[in-house]
């Protein structure tokens, strides 16, 4: 890494990655997210300042530039990213895409890009594989990938793919092959990095998709878009299985990133409730204001625990899905209710720009909606955890 604020070592602690995450957050306050939101501008200067700390190479090996840590770690920086008032997401995607080349890459693949990544001569990584007419049933993707003359060719259409005009490796998921179970819809579809710099704009065209917050999303077109045939990552036709282990990592950072906003919500609305005074009597007095800030951080602490658990089971190699996805459940409804908490305490001044209350309700408001929605998750785990049918 470069301009790295620590060095990956065995005795490297917890402690030490919050560290170096406040380090770089105490640099960009509210007020600098706030202009931001104004002028619709990407956060350059955050991302650059993040990625020269090494922030986004936590869970990148040693012996490619990066810490050598895992999922746990990397949790701690998106929730101080979050909780100082900024967006994990501007760098998250890099953590677990790096994560799924690490574990299921090749060795030439992994000698080629991860080196590379942690020093920051590569801009972040993104993950391209929402499409427009698929949604969250993934496994009928329509993009496909067709092996001709030594080249992967790929013909479709992602939508909501943050950060993609401003990355250089991308992380796309492509059919190469029907699934020859119909069981296993999953079955058939690959993965693939795919290094984007200088392309074809004929090939892959991008046009940005206004949103209501400003993490800069955008609308990808693959009209025979060539790559290398080493791109492919692992095996073809079992990209699915990386992809679940990925989004693992992917709800287990996001959820941490709803803790941190918790955390935002929280300490501003508390110091508000103490001191504003209407009635002869701080608001904070009145129960109706005291509960619903109470039973939000209550309900904040309980997906914390659930968080931990989460970071401990993935680091351990065992299927981490039940945990990340009730972790994120439960993290991102504290986030959503300490947000409209926050509305309600602050009254008319939670609508003013000034406060960044309402620019933080936006943002937050996204968790309801991905990386998975709570019915999915509910889905989840009603089908692998209870042993109920599956609905759909």
């Amino acid at each position: 890494m470069s301009n790295t604020t620590i060095t990956a070592e065995p005795e490297v602690t917890l402690d030490d990655v919050l560290q170096a995450a406040q380090a770089v957050t105490a640099r960009f306050p509210d007020e600098y997210y706030r202009e931001l939101d104004k002028s619709g501008e990407y956060a350059t200067d955050f991302v650059t300042a993040a990625t020269e700390a090494g922030l986004h190479a936590v869970m990148v090996p040693e012996e490619y530039g990066g810490w050598g840590l895992g999922v746990r770690e990397a949790s701690v920086i998106t929730e101080q990213i979050n909780y100082s008032g900024g967006a994990g997401a501007f760098i998250h995607a890099t953590m677990f895409i790096m994560g799924i080349l690490a574990r299921y890459g090749s060795h030439e693949q992994k000698a080629k890009w991860l080196p590379r990544v942690a020093s920051g001569e590569l801009r972040l990584t993104t993950f391209a594989l929402t499409e427009p007419n698929v949604g969250t049933d993934t496994s009928k993707m329509q993009t496909t990938a067709r092996l001709e003359n030594g080249e992967w060719v790929f013909k479709g259409q992602k939508m909501y793919i943050s950060r993609a005009g401003f990355t250089d490796l991308m992380v796309i998921m492509a059919r190469t092959s029907p699934s020859p179970d119909p069981k296993k819809p999953g079955l058939g579809i690959s993965c693939f990095l795919v290094d984007i710099r200088d392309v074809d704009p004929k090939q892959l065209s991008m046009r940005q998709i206004p949103v209501m917050f400003n993490h800069h999303t955008y609308e990808l077109f693959l009209d025979d878009f060539r790559v290398p045939e080493d791109a492919l990552i692992g095996e073809e036709g079992k990209g699915f299985r990386y992809l679940m282990d990925g989004l693992n990592a992917e709800r287990i950072v996001v959820a941490a990133e709803c803790i941190g906003d918790c955390r935002w919500f929280l300490e501003r609305t508390v110091r508000y409730a103490n001191e504003r005074v209407i009635f002869g009597r701080p608001i904070g007095q009145n129960q109706a204001v005291q509960f619903p800030i109470a039973a939000g951080y209550v309900n904040m602490k309980a997906a914390d625990q659930m968080r931990w658990k989460a970071t401990e089971v993935f680091d351990s190699g065992v299927n981490a899905g039940a945990e990340s996805n009730m972790a994120k459940y439960l993290a991102a409804n504290a986030s959503w209710e300490l947000a409209n908490v926050a509305m309600q305490t602050h009254g008319g001044n939670s609508m003013a720009v000034e406060y960044d209350i309402e620019r933080k309700f936006r943002e937050t408001r996204i968790f309801q909606v991905a990386p998975v929605s709570p019915n999915m998750v509910l889905s989840y785990i009603g089908t692998h955890v209870l042993g109920l049918p599956k609905s759909y």
